[in-house]
């Protein structure tokens, strides 16, 4: 569900806490995407790297999986973390390829084809997708490698987002960058806001202020002429790139589908001559068409 603009202050002040908020969003897309009638996951605890927690749900009957908590190397999950790679059984209670911590509350579920694909940034996992069937099935090549590939969007994003973590914590004090980052948040919200805006010349006042806001912090004022011609949508989703949202997450603050969001951004990526999400970001900033 799209976020709502008075919870914007919240979730959008600084980057998102941890991987759960990411984890959500592919597991919608997940469901959308291969139609399996239930599809869960969850991320990796930041204090404990050695367990998973299961928090999102979707087509579950019962809260038996909700909260479960997996660790490394047990359950289909668990060995799933453990080699860094996908894998799936087609009778969960019968594979003899796993161990069995987990049947009870797999059972109550009546879960029996499941696969679990790990995310894993950097060699090190950060979550675990899950899909699953209530039949024993195979499942087909073309579900699992929407799975694999669901995961491989998160890892590209939840790289980007760290890449850009760093970034701005070399470029500048804790304390600046925490203001710059709630800057960039509000920014994003004018952005939102101008787009539910039915009055044309009130949303034109908004998106003029989202650019002054965002040539603030330039040293010289910028050269509109040549300052790459991006679209009131492509600037959005860039705004929302821009304080570490996913492709999924950004969607979901404007109501879009992830892949119009990741058609958006592509067309603002070569617009801004860029080759990478983080390249479009700094150029973006650097002609202060963003905070």
């Amino acid at each position: 569900m799209a976020a709502q603009p008075g919870d914007l202050g919240n979730s959008l002040s600084g980057r998102i806490p941890d991987d759960a908020g990411a984890v959500r969003s592919a597991v919608l897309t997940l469901h959308r995407t291969t139609g399996l009638p239930v599809v869960f996951g969850g991320a990796v605890s930041s204090a404990a790297r050695d367990r998973l927690r299961i928090t999102e749900l979707v087509g579950n009957t019962t809260d038996s999986l909700d909260g479960l908590v997996v660790h490394n190397g047990n359950g289909l999950g668990g060995k799933a973390m453990a080699m860094g790679r996908p894998l799936w059984v087609s009778n969960y209670p019968c594979s003899a390829s796993i161990s069995h911590d987990y049947d009870k509350p797999v059972g109550r579920e009546g879960l029996l084809s499941i696969l679990a694909v790990p995310i894993v940034v950097r060699r090190r996992v950060r979550g675990v997708l899950y899909g699953a069937l209530r039949e024993p099935l195979s499942l087909a090549d073309r579900v699992v490698g929407a799975a694999v590939q669901a995961a491989r969007d998160l890892e590209q994003d939840l790289a980007v987002r760290d890449r850009a973590d760093e970034t701005l914590a070399r470029a500048r004090p804790a304390t600046s960058s925490a203001r710059w980052e709630e800057v960039r948040a509000v920014h994003a919200e004018l952005r939102a806001l101008a787009d539910e805006v039915t009055d044309e010349p009130t949303r034109d006042r908004l998106r003029q202020a989202s650019l002054r806001l965002a040539a603030a912090g330039l040293n010289d004022a910028p050269d509109t002429s040549r300052r790459p011609a991006l679209s009131p949508r492509e600037l959005d989703v860039l705004s929302y790139v821009a304080i570490g949202c996913t492709n999924a997450e950004a969607a979901a603050h404007l109501g879009l589908l992830p892949e119009t969001v990741k058609s958006y951004l592509r067309s603002a990526m070569r617009k801004l001559d860029s080759h990478t999400r983080l390249e479009a970001v700094t150029t973006a900033r650097r002609t202060g068409l963003l905070p």
